[in-house]
């Protein structure tokens, strides 16, 4: 029941901060925080789990408990975890609780009712990576947009109302979408399946029980409904076309949140894509991969193209995003175990990374009050540990090895080199061309270090420019710890990792 205790504790946790005085709220949030951090940690310690939890595989921490019955279909809370989803899990405790102390130096206002929905944030996403019942996961998976939209809402910059709106638009209507392709196939499914066990769904449709419905016949259902399916989580990833309502949140969003949208919500949609439309549905993904593959290239030129032409320090974070998770879409399509596994391996590389990249930024923002490449030159000089760290990160963007973004890239460059998911080898050709994304990556961050924390001090303001205080350069030290460490050693969570992805691509590509 330990993962019960942790949603839990979470949720109550939450109601706790929202009622401390503002004055206790920070620091009474990240102390509740350490506790589903524990608790994570714990549960990577006794992970004993094998195979995919959707695929027949053993699952750890389970629990089934019968809930609901709606037109003969049984509604339960079922969650565990298996070696997909329990890295997501440490990644989000972690990450939440050091955005939380990232908080206290910007959050001047209404600061219980800020880091109350951060922890209530925290146990929605616990949920949505912990869930195996689709309406328990939808619920989840809805809830996170609530907190979301007040974080940006009410303490966001000047566009915040737009942002918000815009956001939560954008995701909300592509979710009613997904809704409807997934509730296709289970109604397509007819007796195969009475419940909406994601176990039971997957099984049924990997085993040929799919049937038509309102006039579809199986076939043409199973596109339809992945394409539905693939268009709800592409605007969450999300990959272009429909990216364009990220860097609006992300640069009106408080940084704390920032550090939230790019380091664990954004997996979400990459999280969804491998159980939904990768795992339950891969004869439609083979078919369709020089599309997918398409898209996944065009996400990582084009993200890295328009965080070229950036100047705010936060847009080219965010653009960067876009063009990490294009990465992740390349691996997904492949069908192999190191590209499958790397994707997963670079949802968490992504989240440490792209986390410290914009605490970072925040971090100078909090002292210089802006964030333009333009206006401020000579960091390092006055912020020597930020500015040391926050290179060390774009380092880590960029791919330089012992460090997990690196070990991210290798296993899908790998695992994509060696997939015949495309005839002739093609998806090699997707391959290499997503690889110059690297190049323009370097250009951009490169470029922009350049401008902005080196050569003569200048700052177009009047505030004082010195060392950030312990307890903003602290997690930054923490990330970039974590980060080295799983450039270091991804076995950490890649063995779990391929030992859960296995079974998604057994027989796939015979």
């Amino acid at each position: 029941m330990i993962i019960e205790a942790l949603i839990a504790f979470t949720f109550a946790a939450a109601l706790v901060t929202f009622v401390l005085p503002d004055r206790l709220a920070g620091r009474g949030a990240f102390a509740l925080s350490l506790v589903p951090v524990l608790g994570s940690l714990y549960m990577w310690s006794q992970f004993d789990a094998s195979g995919n939890a959707l695929l027949g595989g053993q699952t750890a921490f389970e629990t089934v408990i019968p809930w609901l019955e709606v037109a003969g279909y049984e509604i339960s809370w079922y969650v565990g975890v298996d070696g997909i989803s329990l890295p997501l899990v440490v990644l989000t405790t972690v990450l939440t609780s050091l955005a939380i102390v990232s908080a206290w130096t910007p959050i001047q206002h209404r600061q219980s009712q800020f880091f109350g929905l951060m922890l209530f944030m925290e146990a929605n996403l616990l949920g949505v990576f912990t869930a195996l019942d689709f309406f328990l996961w939808f619920i989840f998976w809805e809830a996170v947009l609530v907190p979301m939209y007040f974080l940006i809402g009410v303490w966001g910059g000047p566009r915040r109302k737009y942002a918000a709106i815009k956001f939560f638009v954008y995701t909300n209507a592509a979710s009613l979408i997904m809704f409807i392709g997934f509730m296709a196939l289970v109604l397509g499914l007819g007796d195969s399946t009475s419940s909406f066990a994601l176990p039971d769904v997957a099984q049924a449709l990997r085993g040929g029980d799919l049937g038509s419905f309102y006039g579809l016949d199986a076939n043409t259902l199973r596109v339809v409904a992945f394409a539905a399916m693939f268009f709800g989580f592409a605007v969450k990833v999300p990959v272009v076309p429909v990216h364009t309502w990220l860097p609006d949140a992300h640069v009106e969003a408080p940084t704390p949140v920032s550090v939230m949208l790019a380091g664990v919500l954004l997996k979400m949609g990459t999280y969804a894509l491998l159980r939904f439309n990768f795992t339950m549905l891969p004869e439609v993904a083979v078919e369709y991969a020089p599309f997918i593959a398409a898209i996944a290239v065009l996400s990582v030129i084009y993200g890295a193209m328009l965080a070229l032409a950036q100047q705010d320090l936060k847009r080219i974070v965010a653009y960067s995003s876009v063009s990490s998770m294009g990465y992740v879409i390349l691996g997904l399509v492949a069908y192999t175990a190191y590209g499958v596994g790397g994707a997963t391996f670079q949802m968490v590389a992504h989240g440490l990374i792209s986390g410290l990249m914009f605490m970072a930024v925040g971090v100078i923002y909090n002292t210089t009050h802006t964030r333009m490449v333009g206006d401020m030159s000579g960091m390092a000089d006055r912020m020597p540990v930020t500015t040391g760290i926050l290179i060390a990160g774009a380092f880590g963007y960029m791919g330089l090895p012992l460090m997990a973004g690196f070990a991210a890239e290798f296993f899908i460059f790998t695992g994509a080199f060696q997939s015949s998911v495309i005839a002739g080898n093609g998806l090699a050709l997707f391959t290499a061309a997503a690889m110059f994304g690297i190049v323009i990556v370097a250009g951009y961050l490169l470029f922009a270090m350049q401008r902005t924390l080196f050569g003569p001090f200048r700052l177009d303001t009047d505030y004082e420019v010195g060392p950030a205080p312990l307890h903003d350069t602290l997690p930054l030290a923490v990330l970039l710890v974590c980060i080295i460490a799983l450039g270091v050693a991804p076995e950490i969570f890649f063995s779990m990792i391929t030992d859960a992805v296995d079974p998604v691509i057994g027989g796939v590509l015979q």
